[in-house]
């Protein structure tokens, strides 16, 4: 009964989204106050109704409903209740249910937080989020839906996929989805700007702090879904390029861009037709991603076997959102104007170039990622595009972005010139060189891509903290003062910065020199990495909730002394019968020592990975800082509903196009 509950909730759902669709979208193109009203309270209803099918789904899991086919497809009676709560999303059919709850979340969290901003404006967002709704609810109950009985039931699940069964797989995907579907909003307000023609300032100012929540949480489901891979694939890498990973790293560059664009169109109303532009294209591959993910075309670790039916609907659904927002565009954009004039060299001037590099660097990561599926739908052979491709092509792109990063807070608006820059800042960009040099030559080999790492590293850092030491060494009153003076935003951008600057210094490092050894060990056997010695102690047989597990016992010393014990793991689950590798990680400030179990060559005899990564860490805690970064200037209290009266009026007045 409570997986019809929970189909018949996906229905209801379904005529709601249509409601809160069509009918307001229809007020707002007739003024018409009655059909506008309808927004807010279907939005409310819509949430009700997928939340409550969810919980029907997450009820069939903890119930062990085995005669719902997904259900017996992904879980086990021995599975236990935690990653049966993550289960709900291991598969197809629940995590597209995943991201319809989130949109719904992503819709209501509108309808409560924007009520001081113009209705018309409001109505319209809502409106675009319900036909966007639509399309992903009619996808599940008409593709994948996730109550399909399975009769006669059978007695015991497939079980979760094994990969899945770890921690990061609660916080992974939703972090992910959060972030795919937050870029909605920022598409949202976009195309109700081109409809009303309220493309100005205030727009601008609602739709920022929307879009940095977006790319907040898509840059943690990204950096989570790195970390995952390290220690759970067992291989000891960070980033693969994958096609999947490349899916949502195509939508964080765009968003990357688009949040720039933002503070540019609110502060100096420029870049009008720019902005709306890569609303729409960070929403569209945000779609692309679902795409490819879901339509079986690609060779993933991530991707999930599916009917190549699927893949037809959301390819259709992508091709009508895109086009019907592209044509928008084309009709409204030239009426809306390019906004305010800027010199060739002006701080709008060196945002614009960062912005296309970023934009270029999508589309870099773009054809590679589909490159080879046209070879392959045209028959002309397959190939891999991999690491050496993307990086040849996103290096020269991103080193040029991170120096105007730290030119661009000091440039002034509208004419900057060289007078603008303080001289301290030369002085850091001399300091980063010298770093650049000399740094690689101490850790034992220089080349120029260290150096090219090192020396954005540093400039990234340096750059950002003179923002905040111009900014508190000038002023009658205290540097504290002054310092708490800034808002959030400023301090955003400082911390997001300095976050960019501790990633590249990550990868550089673990890039250029980190050390493995893969040796085949038998009890009383060592081996040297990266100046600490790896004694093997042997392996013992443990059992966990569901699966069986060979544990090796390694002793780690260096300069004679015992550092640490480590304790890799090669697992066997019970169901499955699928062996899984469990990493042993030793994490230190400027290392960290990565040990993993490989194939037994004979009872006695194993063979271990060994692996040396300086500064490996860096890169998370990077991502981390931006992640900080964007939070706080999501927070600045310009952007709080209790401001938003002001702007409210301001819109109001606007001259409409």
């Amino acid at each position: 009964m409570i997986p019809e509950l929970g189909h018949i909730a996906l229905i209801v759902a379904l005529f709601v989204a249509t409601v809160q669709g069509v009918f307001p979208l229809i007020g707002v193109l007739t003024r018409n106050g009655r059909l506008m009203s309808l927004a807010r309270p279907t939005a409310f209803a819509h949430f009700v109704a997928i939340a409550f099918s969810y919980a029907c789904l997450l009820q069939s899991f903890l119930a062990n409903d085995f005669s719902v086919r997904y259900v017996a497809e992904h879980s086990n009676t021995l599975l236990p209740t935690f990653y049966k709560v993550a289960a709900v999303w291991g598969g197809h059919e629940g995590s597209m249910l995943l991201w319809v709850l989130i949109l719904s979340l992503w819709t209501v969290s509108v309808a409560i937080f924007s009520r001081r901003l113009p209705n018309e404006m409001v109505t319209a967002v809502l409106s675009v989020m319900g036909l966007i709704a639509i399309g992903f609810i009619a996808f599940l109950l008409f593709a994948s839906n996730p109550f399909e009985r399975l009769l006669p039931a059978v007695g015991e699940g497939r079980d979760l996929n094994p990969l899945l069964q770890d921690p990061g797989m609660a916080f992974h995907p939703p972090m992910l989805y959060m972030g795919y579907v937050g870029f909605s909003v920022a598409f949202a307000f976009s195309i109700a700007a081109l409809i009303s023609g309220k493309l100005d300032a205030a727009w601008a100012r609602w739709s920022r702090p929307w879009t940095t929540v977006a790319w907040v949480f898509l840059t943690l489901g990204i950096a989570l879904g790195s970390w995952w891979a390290y220690y759970e694939l067992g291989w000891g890498g960070w980033w693969f390029w994958d096609p999947v990973e490349n899916a949502s790293f195509m939508p964080w560059l765009v968003g990357t861009a688009l949040i720039h664009s933002l503070a540019v169109t609110e502060k100096r109303g420029c870049f009008k037709n720019w902005t709306v532009m890569l609303a729409i294209m960070a929403f569209s591959l945000s779609l692309l991603g679902t795409f490819l993910v879901r339509s079986g075309v690609l060779t993933s670790v991530h991707a999930f076997a599916t009917d190549p039916k699927r893949g037809i609907f959301v390819l259709g659904f992508l091709t009508v959102v895109v086009g019907a927002s592209l044509l928008l565009f084309a009709w409204r954009a030239p009426k809306v104007g390019l906004g305010g004039a800027f010199r060739m060299f002006s701080r709008e001037s060196l945002l614009l170039v960062n912005n296309v590099l970023l934009t270029v660097a999508a589309g870099a990561v773009l054809i590679g990622t589909l490159y080879p599926l046209f070879l392959d739908a045209l028959d002309l052979g397959k190939i891999s595009v991999g690491a050496p491709y993307f990086e040849s092509i996103f290096v020269p792109l991103m080193a040029p972005m991170i120096v105007l990063m730290g030119l661009a807070p000091f440039a002034r608006w509208k004419a900057a010139s060289g007078a603008d820059f303080p001289r301290l800042l030369w002085a850091g960009m001399a300091l980063s060189l010298l770093a650049a040099i000399f740094l690689p030559m101490l850790m034992g080999g220089w080349s120029f891509l260290a150096a090219l790492g090192v020396f954005l590293g540093f400039w990234a850092i340096f750059a950002s903290l003179l923002v905040l030491y111009v900014r508190a060494g000038s002023g009658s009153v205290g540097v504290l003062a002054r310092l708490s003076g800034m808002s959030l935003a400023q301090w955003g951008m400082v911390v997001a910065h300095i976050g960019v600057g501790i990633f590249i210094l990550g990868v550089t490092f673990v890039k250029a020199y980190e050390t493995n050894s893969d040796v085949k060990m038998s009890e009383g056997d060592t081996t040297t990495v990266g100046g600490y010695t790896f004694l093997f102690k042997g392996v013992n047989e443990v059992k966990g909730p569901n699966y069986i597990a060979a544990r090796a016992r390694i002793e780690v010393t260096r300069g004679g002394q015992l550092d640490r014990v480590m304790e890799p793991e090669k697992r066997i689950y019970t169901v499955q019968r699928m062996p899984m590798t469990e990493a042993a990680i030793d994490t230190g400030l400027f290392r960290d020592l990565y040990v993993s179990l490989g194939e037994p060559i004979d009872m006695q005899t194993w063979v271990v990975r060994v692996q040396h990564k300086p500064l490996v860490d860096w890169i998370w805690w990077g991502c981390l800082l931006m992640a900080l970064g964007g939070s706080m200037a999501a927070a600045d209290r310009r952007y709080r509903i209790a401001s938003q009266a002001k702007l409210a009026n301001a819109a109001m007045s606007a001259v409409k196009v």
